[in-house]
């Protein structure tokens, strides 16, 4: 393999055409199963529907409560037949100034133990007609093979008042016992802009409190209440703004408590060693709990003005220890290694501190992390608005469900938190006013971010011998599931027991070398609308087990040496302490991140993600686990559980003669009124006659594209105009057997002539890792490795990027594809065992290189 000493190269825009989906089967919409008597399931649901408007009315005479600018109306709930979606778009018909509107759905589990869907609708008084009347036509042709109506009808097992429990979305295990003062998520009709207010002035009558903090996004404000069930189902019959309930967040870190070496002289020698960066470098922001920015391996990459708080309250400087040991391993790495070391240190990153995290004790008010989150980003900003940075979030709230004997629907989805990170990183401009912080409309170019957060960990007692199995059965945490973050897990090569304290003397690594570590979740209990994670892993210590296998613990031998600050829970003055986990793993991703931006000041934050992702490998132990079973869903199971391995800084920033790495980045318009609109070729400059000389030499190709979504995180059924994501985008790539015209017309309808058919596609050469059910998956960050003859690899130097639908192709009035949406396209070709040059006639042919700082 040759050394990896020469730039990546950057290629020219794509070539963008109109854009047509092909055509595919027919997709029925109608109900698998009719009612047995459409005229009775018909007279029994306009039964129910009188009922539940009657029912409303009379509660809300009986209560001498109003809200001024409340429109009085009633929440109704639908239920579907086992087995059966409801018809959601025709639940929400946005016709008229007034009208029916879905506030949430839920999917829950009947007393048979089949999945049924469960919709709450708001119907304004004077608009039950519009239910009514079509259930009146399904009625007069209920006879007939397809009754008006029927597809909507059909599926309708039952309609009655929603009661406070139809808004919940979290799971019901879950739901506050009765006559229990509880902290709510309340998520809101955004309406007039007055929703906060009206629940402020119910909440005062009803004897409720409304917390500090609003997070708006979109068409929802979320804000935490603290009430009693019986207060808040006595809100819904006065306020019409109520859209779903939802727990609060704890967040939950895990902070080092293993004391390292204290010998000062090692720091001094360390010192001398070290060559900050300037002023004008690229920067970590650590947010957690603060950074003591005394520290003097820290005092020269982190200016006291560069430390923020979300709340001015608060202390500025690390009380918790967790954020300094976060940035110790940003900025180092593992110290272990920089300490033993003789080499010049010339740093390229600088350091920051976003405080989210109030000072102990522990127990503190709920608040609405992700409006914590933003504030903490927007001060940041503020102070350095020119400075190109990368995020480090090493604190997650963990999902407190019990495990389920199946996935649980829940595990995965967005929440206020993760979504606050997705508005965040696709670059949503915030506005803070009075505790209420809004994502704005964008109007203006929009500053993306990248995110990196930590997977979360399992906590001890969780810890067990057989490690993979449960990790699988262990999701990962909120806000990691945070589609365009970059969520990093911890696998672990320390598995060395020599230089263990005396107490630890027969006990053994639980995790064997290059596994994952024993702490680190996955997300192998994600439903099928929420993407994989984590996307990388890196070293994050393993755990070790007693001779009796009865206990388990952390030595300090399988922990990484770090930073250490004075925190008053010690008040030990010793500059290095251990640290381990997913939060360690976490923040070296972004130390690796800052660095690529760095090398290459130009390219977006969903770039450097892309490079760090497309730099990955698995490692033999996490191969071995791939060849065992080389089913594409097998592979699939694994990747929720390794993402695709371990970066690698070097193939991150350099390609090699024998190994080419070629970067596009583009903007791109999905839709255009309601329908697809654009797609981009890729004419990829390609070491064709070198390829050629190879003929069935074996090579691979590895294909990356990463762009940020912008969130929607309302539960209303995840499909369609309710989609999470605003868009999506995917990849093609040529076939060897194919021309580019063909290749075109395989691809896009629009390519088709008139009256032109498809033709059958041509054979796949040569094998995709994954495949094209992982490349279509969800999610804003697709990856795949295709193995196979150089002779065939000459002829697939075309690549198509386009776009599949989300909601901004259902909701025009939002859609921002005029705009644009920018992509990162990696692609990789490596040539192993050959002795050939691939890089060099691409560079010449590009004709200009971009040069990498040294």
């Amino acid at each position: 393999m040759a050394p990896r000493d020469k730039p990546h190269l950057i290629i020219s825009n794509p070539q963008a055409a109109a854009y047509q989906p092909p055509k595919r089967g027919n997709n029925s919409s109608e109900a698998s199963t009719a009612p047995s008597d459409r005229a009775a399931h018909g007279r029994k649901l306009r039964g129910d529907l009188r009922r539940a408007e009657t029912d409303a009315r009379i509660r809300r005479r009986a209560l001498d409560i109003t809200v001024e600018g409340a429109v009085e109306g009633t929440y109704v709930a639908f239920e579907s037949f086992p087995g059966v979606e409801l018809a959601l778009n025709t639940l929400d018909p946005r016709q008229g100034n007034v009208h029916p509107e879905l506030r949430c759905v839920q999917e829950a589990v009947d007393g048979s133990g089949q999945r049924v869907e469960r919709a709450t609708v708001f119907v304004p008084d004077g608009t039950m007609t519009y239910f009514l009347d079509r259930v009146s036509a399904y009625l007069e042709s209920a006879d007939e093979p397809k009754p008006e109506n029927g597809p909507f009808i059909d599926r309708i097992q039952e309609i009655r008042a929603a009661s406070i429990e139809s808004l919940w979305t979290d799971p019901i295990e879950e739901f506050p016992e009765p006559g229990q003062q509880a902290w709510w998520e309340v998520w809101l009709r955004r309406r007039d802009g007055h929703e906060v207010t009206r629940l402020r002035a119910a909440s005062e009558a009803l004897g409720m409190r409304v917390g500090r903090h609003t997070l708006g996004f979109g068409d929802r404000s979320v804000v935490l209440v603290h009430s009693t069930i019986d207060q808040l189902a006595t809100a819904t019959d006065i306020l019409d703004d109520l859209a779903e309930l939802r727990r609060p967040h704890d967040p939950i870190t895990f902070l080092a408590g293993t004391d390292a070496a204290e010998q000062r002289p090692w720091i001094d020698e360390l010192l001398e060693r070290i060559e900050a960066a300037n002023g004008n470098a690229p920067a970590v922001c650590i947010v957690d709990s603060g950074v003591y920015w005394e520290h003097p391996l820290l005092k020269t990459s982190l200016d006291e003005r560069d430390c923020q708080v979300a709340n001015p309250d608060w202390p500025v400087h690390d009380d918790r220890g967790h954020g300094t040991e976060m940035a110790g391993l940003a900025l180092f790495g593992d110290l272990g290694r920089v300490v033993s070391s003789s080499e010049s240190i010339r740093l390229t990153h600088r350091l920051e501190s976003a405080k989210i995290l109030p000072p102990p004790p522990a127990e503190n008010k709920p608040e609405l992390f992700g409006a914590i989150t933003a504030d903490a980003v927007s001060y940041v900003e503020i102070g350095q608005p020119d400075r190109r940075r990368v995020y480090s979030l090493a604190v997650t709230a963990r999902w407190r469900t019990p495990l389920p004997d199946e996935r649980s629907p829940v595990f995965g989805q967005p929440s206020s938190w993760s979504a606050t990170l997705d508005a965040l990183a696709a670059g949503r401009r915030v506005e803070i006013e009075e505790g209420k912080l809004t994502f704005l409309e964008q109007t203006d170019d929009p500053n993306p971010r990248l995110f990196c957060v930590s997977a979360g960990n399992i906590a001890h007692p969780g810890w067990e011998d057989d490690h993979l199995a449960r990790s699988d059965l262990e999701p990962v945490e909120d806000p990691a599931q945070a589609w365009n973050a970059l969520t990093v897990g911890a696998y672990t090569q320390l598995d060395n027991m020599a230089g263990a304290p005396a107490e630890f003397a027969d006990w053994t690594p639980v995790a064997r070398r290059g596994e994952l570590s024993p702490v680190s979740r996955t997300s192998l209990l994600f439903g099928k609308h929420w993407p994989v994670k984590p996307d990388i892993v890196l070293e994050g210590g393993n755990v070790a087990r007693s001779r009796a296998g009865t206990d388990f613990d952390v030595p300090p031998n399988l922990q990484l040496l770090t930073t250490n600050a004075p925190v008053p829970r010690g008040m030990t003055s010793r500059l290095f302490t251990t640290t381990h986990a997913t939060s360690a793993a976490t923040a070296q991703a972004a130390g690796m991140a800052a660095q690529i931006t760095a090398q290459y000041p130009d390219l977006w934050p969903e770039t450097i993600r892309a490079l760090l992702v497309h730099s990955a490998d698995w490692t033999p132990a996490m191969k071995a686990q791939f060849d065992s079973d080389a089913k594409k869903m097998s592979r699939s199971a694994l990747l929720r559980r390794y993402g695709m391995g371990v970066p690698d800084l070097q193939r991150a920033t350099h390609s090699a003669s024998d190994a080419l790495t070629l970067i596009a980045q583009g903007v791109i318009h999905p839709f255009e009124r309601g329908k697809m609109r654009e797609i981009h070729y890729h004419e990829l400059p390609w070491p064709a006659q070198i390829l050629e000389d190879l003929g069935a030499a074996k090579v691979k190709l590895r294909v990356t594209l990463s762009y940020f979504i912008e969130p929607n995180p309302g539960r209303r059924g995840w499909n369609q105009r309710y989609s999470y994501a605003s868009h999506g985008l995917r990849f093609a790539v040529r076939r060897a057997a194919e021309s580019t015209p063909e290749f075109h017309r395989r691809i896009n309808q629009k390519a088709l002539a008139d009256n032109e058919k498809r033709l059958p596609s041509v054979k796949e050469t040569g094998k995709w890792f994954f495949g094209s059910r992982q490349q279509q998956a969800v999610g804003s960050l697709h990856c795949d490795i295709w193995e196979g003859e150089a002779a065939d690899l000459v002829r697939r130097g075309v690549l198509a990027v386009y776009p599949v639908t989300g909601w901004w192709k259902e909701n025009q009035r939002r859609d921002r594809s005029s705009a644009g949406v920018r992509y990162a396209l990696v692609v990789s070709i490596e040539t192993p065992d050959q002795d050939v040059d691939i890089w060099t006639p691409v560079a010449q042919a590009i004709e200009a290189t971009v040069e990498v700082a040294t």
